[in-house]
């Protein structure tokens, strides 16, 4: 008997009716591309720090995901988000040569035509983790329970708030910790006495939008009266 629910375990895992075979694909997937962004990086000791996301987030993902499986629409967020993350680990987010891949496009200079006095790289990821990661933080709180309307709102997206100030202070403690071009490369600010805060409304303005499109189209975990 425990042979049998094995294989119809391992069946419901693999086959074709399986529900995991969208995740497990997007995950072998990443795997490729991250493998790939490995070799070789710009700066191997800041790309093992930005990794250190990559190397917490992703086993606690597949460790939890009997528990908690997200929709397919949450895996392709994280998807993207982490593919987008493993780009910028790749060049350091400072050097991403975002402006050069325009030209060879374009023709033409994106930070030119927007008036861009520094790499927006962080600035794009840090919008995207609030636009990307919000419906994973959505959808946690709706595994647990219905709420009344505003809260329904508000949990999420304090949830993204708090993951963004402790974000900007894991990169300021690794700044004095490392200090030098490490700590630089990490910190990322380039100049900039606001980079921190800057960061934070970028993850906040793609969180906002995020929770007010899912409101709108009433996926928010809302308590039916």
């Amino acid at each position: 008997m425990k042979n049998e629910a094995r294989e119809q375990e391992q069946v419901s895992v693999f086959g074709r009716s399986s529900p995991w075979r969208y995740p497990l694909a997007l995950l072998a997937v990443f795997g490729v591309l991250w493998l790939a962004l490995a070799i070789d990086p710009v700066f191997r000791q800041d790309w093992l720090l930005e990794n250190a996301l990559v190397f917490v987030s992703l086993p606690i993902l597949v460790l939890t995901a009997r528990r908690l499986r997200f929709s397919n629409f949450v895996y392709t967020c994280l998807f993207v988000f982490f593919s987008l993350h493993a780009i910028g680990a790749h060049y350091t987010y400072s050097l991403v040569p975002y402006d050069e891949w325009s030209r060879m496009l374009s023709g033409a200079s994106l930070n030119e035509s927007l008036g861009f006095g520094r790499n927006h790289y962080d600035r794009l990821i840090h919008f995207f983790y609030g636009l990307l990661v919000a419906p994973a933080a959505v959808e946690i709180f709706a595994h647990y329970g219905r709420y009344p309307r505003v809260w329904a709102a508000l949990f999420p997206a304090l949830f993204m708030a708090s993951h963004a100030v402790i974000y900007e202070l894991i990169e300021w403690a690794a700044a004095i910790v490392f200090g030098g071009d490490l700590g630089q490369a990490y910190l990322g600010t380039q100049g900039d006495i606001w980079d921190g805060q800057k960061d934070m409304a970028c993850a906040l303005t793609g969180t906002a939008i995020t929770i007010t499109i899912m409101a709108a189209l009433g996926r928010l975990p809302v308590r039916r009266r």
